[in-house]
């Protein structure tokens, strides 16, 4: 998709392109807000990107020249590529007022070449020396999201040689290349990576990353600000609602059982709840926490399973 929102073809490795901050991004905001995380982890990322943003000339003439490459770690539904775009708006909204627009790029790792002999290292250099500058020049700030980076920095020392070991070496190696030439040649560029697997990862990329965040499945906590979230949402429409929102004791009880969920998950489970009885479909007003725990069994019976037995157990005790 181009910067206007008219198809465009984009070049190879290139999943979107847009402008921000924008009126076409009215969700991108919300997206940084939808991720919750531990007090103050939000206010450091940005604060890593602008800082890094900023002053990447000056600190590298002071010898503490930064890359530009956050990497966001983690299980799958933890909210890792949720929170790099709202990161991405952010920045690039704080940094408007001085900087102008910021240019947003998605790179899809698996469009490019892979397995071909030769190939791969060709279109990653391409990608990172060619196409990214041209999009770096058009604008003082571009910010870079590589999603399921494991794809684009393959760890060399466990490539197999049963699947051309040569080629992975290199396409690596051009990765890393072509990622060192940005940070040297266009300081206003700034890279977010995201991982489902961090093992998979070359340990020479990890070691240029300016930050790395662990994402991890939902504690009873997290889980528990995440219910309440959602069902806020639903009480924004149908007010009778609020008062499960406020439950805090059943809310509790209820994350207790969902701790280890991911967080997509957790956002779902009232969706699962309203769809399960027609009266609900028709009134949504009318859900109950009996309706929830049904979506708790349904989305995970066997954790489920579990709990009624050891609470069975408390009980005849």
């Amino acid at each position: 998709m181009s910067t206007n929102g008219a198809a465009t073809t984009l070049p190879q490795g290139i999943a979107s392109v847009k402008i921000l901050p924008g009126p076409h991004d009215h969700n991108a905001d919300s997206d940084w807000d939808r991720i919750i995380l531990p007090e103050g982890v939000k206010e450091r990322l940005k604060n890593q990107a602008i800082l890094t943003l900023l002053h990447k000339e000056q600190l590298r003439e002071l010898g503490l020249a930064p890359q530009g490459l956050i990497v966001f770690a983690g299980p799958p539904g933890t909210g890792k590529t949720t929170l790099a775009r709202g990161l991405a708006f952010e920045v690039a909204h704080d940094l408007a007022p001085t900087r102008g627009n910021s240019t947003f790029i998605e790179i899809d790792p698996h469009a490019l070449p892979s397995e071909m002999l030769g190939e791969s290292q060709r279109a990653v250099m391409r990608l990172l020396t060619k196409t990214i500058p041209e999009y770096a020049q058009r604008r003082a700030t571009t910010i870079v999201l590589i999603d399921e980076v494991e794809a684009f920095a393959v760890r060399r020392s466990a490539a197999s040689f049963e699947t051309n070991p040569a080629d992975l070496h290199r396409a690596t190696d051009a990765v890393l290349m072509g990622m060192d030439q940005v940070a040297r040649d266009w300081p206003g560029v700034f890279f977010i990576a995201t991982t489902n697997f961090i093992e998979a990862i070359d340990e020479a990329m990890l070691s240029r990353a300016d930050l790395i965040l662990p994402f991890r499945l939902a504690t009873a906590e997290v889980a528990a600000r995440i219910i309440t979230r959602s069902l806020r949402a639903l009480a924004a429409a149908w007010p009778n609602l609020l008062k499960l929102a406020e439950n805090t004791a059943e809310i509790g009880r209820m994350a207790q059982a969902l701790e280890g969920w991911d967080g997509r998950r957790l956002t779902k489970l009232p969706l699962v709840a309203l769809a399960r009885r027609a009266e609900t479909v028709k009134d949504p007003s009318l859900l109950t926490f009996d309706d929830l725990w049904s979506a708790v069994e349904e989305l995970n019976p066997e954790r489920f399973a579990k709990r009624m037995e050891r609470r069975g157990t408390e009980i005849l005790a």
